[in-house]
């Protein structure tokens, strides 16, 4: 998945007009949709592409599930809520984009952040107070989902193979703070390459700064796209 961690929608289509020959997996995240609304979801969607629609709701369980209700008519593949905001909201969610998804239509993939990838564990025990390891709170959030009947959960490629350990082959890792060799971590923490998530149990790999801000984007995915892919 590319992440379009972009502000505005001019940019947005200059970016994705590199990509004509392109059927992509992308990411819409909090920047672009609050900017430009729903619009812009229409538009991307109308080129083919996939949507990840990266929100991350964390509310009471009503708001949530009024929420996914409506942006379930965005004929998006993938939308997000925050675990921490606990199995009765995660069941509403769900609720609500069941009940929004239009008769015929694929139910959207719903899963849940566990902890961001930007945090250490030095932080989520200092600032958090959760007293335990890091991988330890993130496979609790990962079970608390997985038993509140979605479909996955964001996490760190370094976290892929026990969540699945602790849920099921099948259940969703999806895992931003990808960086090919040598590139530059920005303000991610827990990070690891294309190969290396594969070969951990990612199921999708996120990827922005290192297409979106290279010299020439499309050669940029395509190689690490080939990465993930073993090549």
């Amino acid at each position: 998945m590319i992440a379009l961690d972009f502000s505005t929608a001019d940019e947005t289509k200059q970016f994705l007009s590199q990509f004509s020959n392109d059927r992509l997996y992308v990411k819409l995240g909090m920047e672009l949709y609050y900017q430009n609304g729903p619009e812009i979801v229409k538009w991307v969607k109308s080129l083919g592409h996939d949507i990840f629609l990266d929100l991350k709701l964390h509310d009471i369980p009503n708001t949530v599930y009024r929420a996914m209700k409506g942006l379930a008519a965005l004929d998006i593949d993938m939308i997000n809520v925050h675990a921490a905001g606990g199995s009765e909201m995660m069941k509403a969610a769900k609720e609500g984009i069941i009940d929004g998804t239009q008769a015929g239509s694929t139910v959207p993939k719903l899963i849940a952040v566990t902890q961001l990838t930007s945090t250490t564990e030095l932080a989520m025990q200092t600032e958090q107070l959760i007293p335990v390891s890091l991988m330890d709170s993130v496979i609790n959030y990962a079970k608390t989902t997985h038993q509140s009947g979605l479909d996955g959960v964001v996490c760190s490629a370094w976290e892929a193979s026990a969540i699945k350990s602790a849920t099921s082959r099948d259940f969703l890792c999806v895992t931003p703070g990808i960086r090919p060799a040598g590139a530059s971590l920005g303000d991610q923490q827990r990070v690891a390459t294309p190969d290396k998530a594969r070969e951990m149990g990612s199921s999708y790999i996120v990827v922005g700064r290192p297409i979106t801000q290279a010299d020439n984007p499309v050669e940029a995915y395509h190689t690490i796209n080939r990465q993930w892919n073993g090549a």
